[in-house]
């Protein structure tokens, strides 16, 4: 059945984006000009359109060129295709692009360090209800993962047993790093504005091309959902508040140790993807 949005022409797709929904890009590769096949994908349970999160969908596709970096030009009529003035704006943007995605990996690692020292210092019997929710919702994805990918746990080199063990973890992690930082935020006297509210919910309408409308109503309608974007705000407002007062030292790595996975997990990381093995992949994530 169609659907708003379900539909583009001539859209352009860089493969390793992940603009599109999980899954799609996968089933592009290999295919050449010309080629038609039908995608199957399922939304997120967390998509913004109620209507269509956790629902299956195929997409009729026709690719009408395949392009490799070297096919391209690198001059103004490029970059204005891509909507932006000259070739060297573009140089900029791209800079600007990658310079912000460093930065935000090295505060990612520094605040990993962050958490697992908050961790480390507060060790306490986590409420059973609210790991039990915590987890309940970490499993609900993975096995929807997993099922929307074909793969069982033993494709993922582990068994059930031993996911969820791991996962129960996780969410323990979760819990008690969120009570941490809830703590310490409301002796700090921290809150989260309106407008930090208002311009997380244009980040996630922006994501859905197409939908935005769908996405927006959704939001005015469910505030529990409204609810769910604050707590990552006042998380991260806590974080700087931390590292505004602890002794940071710079260290000079390589892009390879900067970009590379930590064994300690995030606190606003989501659960493993499917395609990675989830009792291992717990370990890098933790109290999103």
């Amino acid at each position: 059945m169609p659907f708003d949005g379900g539909k583009d022409e001539g859209a352009n797709l860089v493969l390793g984006s992940n603009q599109f929904i999980p899954g799609f890009e996968e089933q592009l590769i290999g295919l050449k000009a010309g080629d038609e096949k039908v995608i199957n994908v399922t939304f997120p349970a967390e998509y913004g359109a109620a209507n269509l999160a956790g629902k299956d969908a195929t997409f009729d596709i026709t690719v009408k060129a395949v392009s490799g970096a070297d096919d391209l030009g690198m001059d103004d009529e490029l970059a204005k295709k891509l909507g932006i003035e000259s070739m060297d704006r573009l140089r900029q943007v791209v800079r600007e692009q990658i310079e912000s995605q460093f930065g935000t990996q090295t505060r990612q690692k520094v605040k990993r360090q962050l958490l697992d020292r908050l961790d480390e210092m507060h060790q306490f019997e986590t409420p059973s209800k609210l790991v039990d929710a915590e987890f309940n919702n970490i499993w609900m994805q993975i096995t929807r993962e997993l099922e929307s990918a074909g793969k069982s746990f033993a494709d993922e080199d582990t068994t059930e047993e031993e996911a969820r063990d791991e996962y129960r973890k996780l969410a323990e992690r979760r819990v008690r790093l969120g009570l941490v930082l809830s703590e310490i935020g409301q002796a700090a006297n921290i809150e989260v504005t309106e407008q930090e509210l208002q311009r997380a919910i244009y980040d996630q309408v922006r994501q859905y091309r197409g939908q935005e409308q769908q996405v927006y109503d959704f939001f005015r309608n469910n505030p529990e959902s409204v609810a769910a974007l604050r707590a990552p705000i006042f998380e991260e407002k806590v974080v700087d508040k931390l590292l505004a007062e602890v002794n940071v030292t710079d260290v000079v790595v390589s892009k390879e140790e900067l970009m590379a996975d930590d064994e300690a997990p995030a606190a606003d990381e989501k659960p493993a993807k499917a395609k990675k093995a989830p009792a291992k992949k717990a370990k890098k994530d933790a109290a999103e």
